[in-house]
């Protein structure tokens, strides 16, 4: 990966599992009382889930180029809102992959703001579960190496 590509991606929190990507609220992501539309923290957590596995040397070009290529598709989502984000705010969504067991995958998001005790404040929770599937949408077990990837980011709870 590129130190461009880095830089786009977010880092890794202090305890080394949880990603954090920084996202800007632009005039696009707002309903006509200037705050965000909720069907965009669909997008942001997808970002999330998307650059940490890219932080970790997976992306979704290279699995679907595979011999058996596979692809990621989301079964359960439980989205809950806690505040409301408005143009101009500066996110945080933080990803954590929880578990891995055979195709499922168990994934923690949330977003928080920067408020101005010099804590963060919760707006988002996401619980989600997707699953590993081949081209024709049947569930595939990841490749080892993929599984292998993974291990070291899983924050079995």
């Amino acid at each position: 990966m590129t130190d461009i590509d880095n830089a786009y991606s977010g880092r890794f929190a202090e305890d080394g599992k949880t990603h954090i990507l920084p996202v800007r609220i632009y005039y696009k992501d707002t309903d006509m009382s200037g705050i965000v539309y909720h069907g965009n923290y669909v997008s942001y957590f997808e970002r999330g889930r998307t650059d940490h596995m890219r932080q970790i040397g997976i992306t979704h070009t290279d699995i679907g180029k595979r011999e058996k290529p596979l692809a990621f598709a989301v079964i359960a989502m439980d989205l809950r809102f806690k505040k409301a984000a408005r143009i101009d705010d500066n996110l945080l969504v933080h990803t954590k992959y929880v578990a891995l067991n055979g195709a499922k995958v168990h994934i923690k998001q949330w977003i928080t703001r920067k408020n101005d005790k010099g804590g963060e404040d919760m707006i988002c929770t996401n619980d989600i579960t997707a699953v590993t599937i081949d081209m024709n949408g049947m569930p595939q077990r990841p490749q080892p190496d993929i599984v292998e990837a993974f291990k070291p980011y899983l924050a079995e709870e």
